[in-house]
């Protein structure tokens, strides 16, 4: 199956979260019950001693059965000469001599008994008090400490909730300058007075100048909004506030323009200062589209953010940057002049600012001194500069994977047909037939990309798996395009047949491996017909509205705005695109048969095909290109 490459278009602190109540009152429990088990310990007697009366007493001191009696307040512990242990309890208001002696004892016999008082003030005494009385106590007490924690931290969160998440990036000690944005010179070139205001804010106010309130960051993503942000905050030594829209937006009503008011006042109290707002697309939507109706949230956290724009003074100091990847979608208020006065684009960046991209990056890196940047670069147009710092970091990981020690070409090759398809399924089992039906039809796929005057030229062919492909061919352009002609793609629908063509051919039957080239095939035809005007019958017209009907980034559906006849006259010119790309398809490949067969029996040795090698095969069959 054919493959086209599919391209691409701070920081946050860390929160502390509070436990939730129900893991509070299991550690609560726990600890309950083990002090429970503790005091049961301690208060628990081996042995429960017998209790006498004082007669009983009296009695066996006359007999000699008692050896000793340790007197502890009123209470009597009595060791008998058996050594068995007994208590009893004397009268509050006399001593131990006197009651024994009311009750009969002779002096004699009490000379035999060792009396010991114990003194009863020791700690014993007062936890034997005490704490009957104070446990229940503490007990309570804790839970209900338990529960106003609790509420407490509900009354913090009820008063904190109209306060905005801003973040603060004050740390310079790794600081962002323009120096290390690589490309975006124009960009670049208006965000330079941004901070020469922010510097030096004076001359321009004496000049009476009106430096911009919003720039309006716009472009792909990963191509570097943020980065520019915080290279402006770089340059001018500020403070840099940075917040997601969509952190603005709750469900209550009313919070979104608290938390607006919040964070605008906070970036007032350290002007000079840059207020970043990233992705502002999340509350800036065009109202009145009927979407939550004309008093939800988001329009009002919109006409809040509107009003405190048109606040600003001129000597605030505070520049509002903003970043969106759909200024399409942004309200019209919000883009007038004296808000977003200024709208800077990002484009996706060339072959030379991708190269210079790529030095910023390899700069930490273990990078060989044979890998050649330059040919790297070649090879990723539609990448962003995100793309190019992951696809260094990838290679960095398959380096280590494999054990080298240092970065080579070849790793980055393959890291970048990883991004773009995901990783070679090397070890998924494929039948002899299916590798040869694959084989013929990326043989297939490249032939006709050969043949081809208008097509970009082949750079790999393989029948390895990546990711939902069996196999992919991969023709790249030799430079960056903006613009892309009809010719060019007739000669993309007809490279997008080429492996069904070819199975069709060689097996006299086809497979489900050219479901994706069809569909997109159908889709790219489509495309010709309704939004590039490329159809001879129809003419320049655009078909099917889609400008209202946007919801969250994604179009729902189309708006209809053309009749059941001209629908017909579409899908015959859809069809007519499809068969004049498949004819062409079969034209090449009849001609070009036994380069096809060399070509699908190279894949099927080898599995991969570089340009070099592609080409060296089918240059003994004279092939040559013919106008798409």
């Amino acid at each position: 199956m054919h493959q086209i490459p599919k391209f691409k278009g701070v920081p946050k602190g860390k929160k502390t979260k509070k436990p939730p109540i129900y893991q509070s009152l299991f550690r609560a429990t726990v600890i309950l019950l083990s002090l429970t088990l503790l005091f049961s310990f301690l208060y628990q007697s081996q042995t429960k001693p017998n209790k006498i009366s004082i007669t009983e007493l009296a009695q066996k001191i006359n007999s000699g059965e008692i050896a000793k009696i340790v007197v502890s307040g009123n209470k009597l512990e009595i060791t008998l000469k058996n050594g068995e242990t007994a208590i009893s309890q004397k009268e509050r208001e006399s001593g131990i001599t006197q009651t024994l002696d009311n009750y009969g004892v002779s002096p004699s016999a009490l000379s035999g008994v060792s009396l010991e008082v114990k003194d009863e003030s020791g700690l014993s005494f007062w936890m034997k008090v005490l704490i009957p009385a104070l446990l229940p106590l503490l007990i309570i007490g804790f839970f209900f400490w338990i529960i106003l924690k609790q509420a407490k931290t509900g009354v913090n969160q009820a008063f904190t909730f109209g306060r905005s998440n801003i973040r603060l990036f004050t740390n310079f000690k790794e600081r962002i300058s323009f120096n290390d944005v690589a490309g975006l010179k124009e960009a670049k070139k208006e965000l330079e007075e941004i901070a020469d205001f922010l510097k030096e804010p004076k001359k321009y106010l004496d000049m009476g100048a009106k430096i911009p309130k919003g720039v309006l960051l716009m472009g792909p993503p990963g191509t570097g909004k943020t980065l520019l942000a915080r290279a402006v905050a770089g340059e001018a030594n500020v403070p840099f506030f940075h917040m997601s829209a969509s952190e603005l937006v709750e469900m209550f009503v009313g919070v979104g323009a608290s938390r607006t008011r919040d964070m605008f006042s906070t970036a007032k109290k350290a002007a000079p200062a840059i207020l970043f707002i990233d992705e502002i697309d999340a509350v800036g939507r065009e109202r009145g589209t009927g979407l939550g109706g004309g008093h939800d949230e988001r329009e009002q956290t919109l006409n809040q953010i509107l009003v405190e724009m048109d606040g600003f003074d001129q000597g605030t100091q505070v520049i509002v940057l903003a970043a969106t990847n759909r200024p399409d979608v942004l309200d019209s208020a919000l883009l007038r002049p004296g808000r977003f006065d200024r709208r800077i684009v990002l484009d996706l960046p060339d072959k030379r600012e991708r190269e210079a991209i790529l030095k910023i990056h390899s700069k930490n890196k273990k990078i060989s001194s044979g890998v050649d940047l330059r040919k790297i670069a070649e090879r990723t147009p539609g990448f962003s500069g995100a793309d190019l710092a992951n696809l260094i970091n990838e290679a960095a990981i398959l380096s280590v994977q494999e054990k080298k020690k240092q970065i080579e070409q070849e790793q980055i090759y393959e890291s970048i047909e990883k991004v773009l398809l995901g990783p070679a399924r090397k070890s998924r089992l494929v039948s002899d037939k299916e590798k040869e039906i694959t084989a013929y039809h990326e043989a297939g796929h490249a032939v006709v990309a050969a043949g081809l005057k208008d097509s970009d030229p082949v750079n790999k062919v393989s029948i390895v798996s990546r990711g939902r492909a069996g196999g992919y061919t991969l023709n790249l352009p030799t430079e960056d395009r903006r613009l892309k002609t009809k010719s060019q793609f007739m000669a993309d629908l007809a490279m997008m047949m080429g492996g069904y063509v070819s199975e069709k051919l060689f097996f006299k039957d086809i497979s489900t491996g050219a479901s994706d080239d069809i569909k997109r095939a159908s889709k790219l035809a489509r495309q010709l017909v309704t939004r590039y005007g490329m159809s001879d019958k129809l003419g320049p017209i655009a078909f099917g509205n889609t400008d209202e009907l946007i919801f969250l980034g994604k179009e729902i559906t189309t708006e209809r705005d053309y009749s059941e006849e001209v629908a017909s006259k579409i899908d015959s010119e859809v069809k007519r695109f499809i068969d004049g790309a498949y004819k062409k398809a079969v034209l090449i490949i009849s001609k070009n048969k036994k380069a096809v067969v060399a070509v699908a029996g190279a894949l099927s040795k080898k599995e991969v095909l570089e340009q070099d090698e592609f080409y060296k095969i089918i240059k003994p069959f004279g092939l040559k290109p013919v106008k798409a």
